[in-house]
């Protein structure tokens, strides 16, 4: 893939919206951002273009994605740093290349990037014959394929049940486990027709191509979003500075309930209702930028189909988390620096 498809491939959702949040933190002097979902480096770039001081470190599990977004960077050499990781260590990228170990603003857009969908071989597409494999990082962990060969059946009805909220969940994973009985799943194509083979027709008609919400239930579950997503939120909101901004695009209700969990606890007081007064140690740490989620109007919903379904939430560090909320220390997570 040319650098010019790259950079095409992927238009960022909300993008003025995004930078116009974060722009009162990371418009200062020696601010450093965490751009904790690099993909192929768009929003990053755009943060670099309007913020002629501002240093990005930028986050990718994907060695592939690292490398078409350094490329498409090189421009902004000195001011932009790889860190080949999962997000969940921010933590650890900010004590390394944050101001005093913290940063002064973090982006999070989450969800599978264009680069992934659109390269077939990856497998995460249902509209082209692949083989199944929806890795973000193809270097470790488990496939699709190999997910959809040892998951029993009650794991698998829970896995496209909570992660896809495929209403027919029970009907599809017990097709799979009839199918592997005979021959390992092994392609895309053949995951599809299993759906559509064990889908009533009145839900084949409505909702798009209806393996949709199966793919998106397995890419969740062979790379562990949800588990990543929420130790991330609350190390992200550690890793800010006073005044310092935390951005996050959601694609998905179970995403949107975890960001919206992290920063409504963080936006009350940890004060008893029945407590006559509130101390200081129990005011909020975080003040809410955003009323409930915003959504993409009409326009860019027309212009990028990926904007359909993002759910942008915004929250500003006010002061310290206290003491009794911190989370206990975790340094059992290790990262490799690209």
């Amino acid at each position: 893939m040319s650098q010019a498809d790259a950079d095409a491939l992927h238009v960022p959702v909300l993008l003025e919206r995004c930078l116009d949040l974060l722009a009162p933190a990371v418009g200062e002097p020696g601010a450093v951002m965490i751009d904790a979902t690099l993909g192929m480096g768009g929003h990053t770039e755009a943060a670099l273009r309007r913020f002629p001081d501002l240093h990005v470190v930028g986050i990718d599990r994907d060695p592939q994605a690292l490398e078409l977004a350094t490329a498409r960077l090189a421009p902004f050499a000195g001011r932009f740093t790889a860190v080949r990781a999962t997000y969940d260590h921010i933590d650890d990228v900010a004590a390394d290349h944050g101001r005093d170990g913290l940063v002064q603003g973090v982006l999070m857009d989450l969800g599978v990037s264009s680069l992934q969908l659109d390269d077939t071989a990856r497998g995460f597409s249902y509209a082209h014959d692949a083989p199944l494999d929806m890795r973000m990082d193809q270097s470790s962990g488990i496939s699709a394929a190999e997910l959809l060969a040892t998951a029993d059946e009650a794991e698998l009805r829970r896995i496209l049940r909570v992660y896809g909220e495929e209403k027919f969940a029970g009907r599809i994973a017990a097709a799979i486990v009839r199918r592997r009985a005979t021959a390992p799943l092994e392609r895309t194509g053949e995951l599809v027709d299993i759906v559509r083979e064990n889908l009533p027709q009145a839900a084949k008609r409505r909702g798009g191509n209806p393996a949709k919400r199966t793919f998106q239930a397995l890419r969740i579950a062979v790379n562990g979003e949800l588990e990543v997503l929420e130790r991330a939120l609350p190390r992200a909101v550690e890793a800010l500075a006073v005044k310092g901004r935390i951005v996050v695009e959601s694609y998905h209700s179970l995403e949107d309930r975890a960001v919206k969990t992290v920063l409504a606890a963080g936006a009350r007081s940890s004060a008893p209702p029945d407590l006559p007064f509130e101390p200081e140690t129990h005011r909020p740490y975080l003040e809410l930028l955003t009323r409930g989620a915003e959504e993409a109007d009409e326009e860019e919903r027309a212009r990028n189909p990926r904007a359909a379904s993002v759910r942008l939430r915004a929250a500003e560090r006010v002061r310290p988390t206290p003491d009794h909320l911190l989370p206990p220390p975790d340094r059992s997570h290790r990262r490799n620096a690209a």
